[in-house]
C-alpha cells in the first residue's frame, strides 16, 4: 500500500501478529518511519511524521529534503539523442513523454 502526503510517498508494510502497520517515506534520503493501529491513524502519523521532519531541520538551520519534482536533467550522447528524437517522432510523442513511457516500461 502506497501513502501520499505533502508530495511525500511511504510504503506501507504489515506483519501478520503485528498489533500495527508501519510506514517508510520513500523519497526522502532522511529515513523517516511511522506506525499506526488503522489506516487513518497511519495517515495521521504520517503527516506528523513530515510535520516533525520539517520542524528537525528549522531547528538546526538545515533545508528540508523536497519531494521529487518529477523533473530530471540528463545528459545524453548527441547520436543517442538524435535517435531517440527520430523514433519519438515515429511513435507520435514528444521526446520528454517517449523517455518517460520507456522509463514505466522498466520502473
Amino acid at each position: 500500500m502506497i501513502l501520499k502526503h505533502d508530495g511525500y510517498i511511504a510504503e506501507m508494510s504489515y506483519e501478520e501478529g503485528d498489533a500495527s502497520m508501519n510506514g517508510v517515506v520513500v523519497n526522502a534520503r532522511a529515513t523517516l518511519h511511522f506506525a499506526g493501529r488503522d489506516i487513518e491513524e497511519l495517515r495521521r502519523a504520517f503527516a506528523e511524521t513530515i510535520a516533525d521532519y520539517r520542524e528537525w531541520c528549522e531547528e538546526r538551520g538545515v533545508e528540508p529534503e523536497k519531494p521529487y519534482s518529477g523533473t530530471l536533467s540528463l545528459r545524453i550522447a548527441p547520436e543517442l539523442h538524435r535517435r531517440i528524437a527520430e523514433r519519438a517522432a515515429k511513435a507520435g510523442e514528444s521526446i520528454n513523454q517517449f523517455i518517460a513511457n520507456r522509463l514505466e516500461d522498466v520502473a
